[in-house]
């Protein structure tokens, strides 16, 4: 049996990425120009690659709900990478209170 990725909350992932420099990765596909976290990457599911990171390097992958980046997160950590899923995802984010903006800096929406 696999073992469930490494999950953080909204209020977990922002500590994260707050104190230990973590980087949040979006892997959504178009949703993202509707707005995503104001300091998250954008890099689509497709498109990860683990090599791209330094294994010391921690990770917060989020999507829209969970699950995509659940998947990434699997990828991630297979690969010897540090990886949390953010739980819930851009819904719980902005569901948290956590901003939520699009490219140009105007508020964004999760769809």
């Amino acid at each position: 049996m696999t073992e469930a990725p490494p999950e953080a909350d909204p209020a977990a992932a922002h500590a994260l990425i707050a104190e230990s420099g973590a980087i949040l990765i979006d892997v959504r596909d178009d949703e993202w120009a509707a707005g995503h976290a104001p300091d998250a990457v954008h890099v689509r599911l497709g498109d990860l690659d683990p090599a791209a990171y330094p294994p010391e390097q921690k990770l917060v992958v989020v999507c829209r709900s969970g699950a995509r980046s659940s998947t990434a997160v699997a990828a991630l950590t297979d690969a010897g990478r540090t990886a949390h899923n953010l739980s819930g995802g851009m819904k719980a984010w902005h569901e948290d209170g956590r901003p939520v903006v699009r490219d140009d800096g105007t508020p964004g929406t999760v769809i």
